[in-house]
């Protein structure tokens, strides 16, 4: 629980094609639960329930985790209600692929065991502060455990207690991830080794009114580099929304400049 007035984090992928949703207390009780928000592309979703007021747990602050700190996860492995586990961290800033194909950043890495059913579950300190919500193991490995960090989970769980998702950037572009030949790179200083091909530009889409074209490479999109999707994606984050950012491309081997406008979707 993470406020005494009923609202609830729990992974995306937990509540993903639910027709009900039922949160069960240590208490015993059985509360109908409603769905506030849900974020596949960072796997958190928020849920509420009535009845409180409730117990609630504490978000600690994720950046002030130290490898090798001791870590406890809690939850319901196989449907063994509220079974513990501790390990500690094993790494910190590790990126894991969402569902939707993009990075979550900040990750934690534990190995503190986790099995099917830990999922949504609280990573937590000896001192009970929430640094993390299990998401994901490697099945077939031992020890490789991963959780979002809280200050991921405080910034993401705002924005769907108030908005219900979170708006990204648009551009309406398709890409894929290519190298950039030292020539290429040299006359034009760019400092990556790769940059961004445009496979497909959407009509009526910001790209398309700045003028981009399939087949253009785009190297840099508000003075930083977009050496893959990630980077791209990284740059159309909520607060690009509506903000002109000049963007710098690569078209025939010349380079040239466009003002993209993103919008939200």
């Amino acid at each position: 629980m993470l406020t005494p007035d009923g609202f609830i984090v729990t992974n995306s992928h937990v509540i993903e094609r639910a027709a009900r949703i039922e949160a069960r207390l240590p208490d015993g009780r059985a509360l109908a639960a409603d769905v506030v928000g849900d974020d596949p592309a960072t796997d958190l979703a928020v849920l509420r329930v009535s009845g409180g007021p409730f117990a609630a747990a504490r978000l600690g602050d994720s950046a002030a985790v130290r490898v090798g700190q001791v870590a406890i996860a809690i939850g319901n492995p196989y449907g063994f209600d509220c079974s513990v586990t501790s390990g500690v961290v094993s790494a910190l800033g590790r990126s894991l692929r969402g569902r939707t194909g993009r990075l979550i950043d900040d990750v934690l890495q534990t190995d503190a065991a986790l099995n099917p059913g830990n999922s949504g579950g609280p990573l937590v300190t000896t001192h009970g502060d929430v640094i993390g919500v299990n998401t994901a193991i490697i099945m077939g490995a031992q020890g490789l455990c991963f959780s979002i960090a809280s200050n991921t989970v405080r910034h993401v769980v705002s924005r769907l207690m108030r908005d219900g998702r979170i708006r990204r950037g648009y551009l309406g572009i398709g890409v894929h991830r290519v190298a950039l030949s030292r020539r290429l790179a040299h006359a034009h200083d760019l400092d990556a080794a790769s940059a961004v091909r445009i496979d497909s530009v959407e009509t009526s889409s910001p790209a398309s009114a700045a003028g981009l074209k399939p087949g253009d490479v785009l190297v840099r999109l508000g003075g930083q580099a977009i050496a893959g999707p990630d980077e791209l994606h990284r740059q159309l984050e909520e607060d690009h929304i509506g903000v002109p950012v000049e963007a710098d491309v690569i078209r025939d081997g010349a380079l040239m400049k466009v003002i993209l406008l993103p919008t939200g979707r």
